[in-house]
């Protein structure tokens, strides 16, 4: 009998201390417990060590760290009737566990599944040229329409990167022809600005040697002197033309003192 009655107690110890390991929860700091007491949420714990009473009450562990969710690839069209193919990132945690728990059966699936839909709507109200140049925009875009969406099952969406946009073969050989067409078109536009400019230099270097004829013979002197730093060359001088106003200036002398000469004779 004191053998059966030690077997008894020894039963009765081991499913005590089974009782209080299943009672004592220890949860992580990044982790909160949901507590159901009779199937009713009676609240959150954590972190740290907590009791529950085994049987009646069950905690649900959940994580509050931030996960990442790479988004499938996505094909779609955009507003402009190109098809796309793609894909994005949600970086996204949990601010309340109790809801997460109660209000979705699975909050990291669903989750994807807003992200996808939302990418795919996004991505077809928007332009081929937003999508390349205001992925910003677009971003922020998803990240409030995701972020609305699982607000009510205790989900802060805080970013939504769009990672890819692949565009069919032919759409990329026709963006690369019109960036060249562009690129050519900037290049031939400063050709024309940088002949504009120097032609308006060289008229305003005309002017100034109009109106100061000594400018013209110096900078046939700094010529002749850049010229003649090789002496292979042969260098042959023009007669200035204000020598040649000088000779005309004799000439003209000359025929009216002839002039003068023929009247005088003539009176005489």
């Amino acid at each position: 009998m004191a053998g059966a009655g030690a077997i008894v107690l020894g039963i009765i110890l081991l499913f005590v201390l089974i009782l209080l390991a299943s009672a004592i929860k220890i949860v992580k700091e990044y982790q909160r417990a949901v507590i159901f007491r009779l199937g009713r949420v009676v609240g959150a714990r954590g972190p740290g060590l907590f009791f529950i009473i085994p049987v009646f009450e069950k905690a649900v562990i959940i994580d509050l760290r931030t996960r990442v969710l790479d988004v499938p690839v996505q094909e779609t069209i955009t507003k402009d009737n190109v098809p796309v193919k793609v894909n994005a990132v949600v970086y996204f945690r949990v601010v309340d566990p109790v809801k997460a728990v109660t209000q979705v059966a699975n909050y990291i699936m669903a989750t994807s599944q807003i992200a996808q839909t939302t990418l795919r709507s996004v991505i077809g109200q928007a332009h081929l040229d937003e999508l390349l140049s205001e992925r910003e925009k677009l971003n922020m875009e998803l990240q409030k329409i995701i972020d609305e969406a699982t607000d009510p099952w205790g989900i802060k969406v805080s970013t939504v990167e769009i990672k890819d946009v692949e565009l069919p073969a032919g759409m990329q050989r026709a963006m690369a022809r019109q960036a060249e067409a562009e690129r050519e078109r900037r290049a031939r536009i400063t050709l024309a600005e940088a002949e504009r400019q120097a032609a308006e230099k060289l008229r305003e270097a005309a002017e100034i040697i109009s109106e100061h004829p000594m400018a013209l013979q110096l900078r046939t002197l700094q010529t002749i002197s850049d010229v003649a730093s090789d002496k292979s060359n042969v260098i042959v001088l023009p007669l200035p033309m204000e020598m040649l106003k000088l000779f005309k200036s004799f000439a003209d002398a000359g025929e009216a003192v002839k002039k003068i000469v023929r009247e005088k004779e003539a009176s005489e």
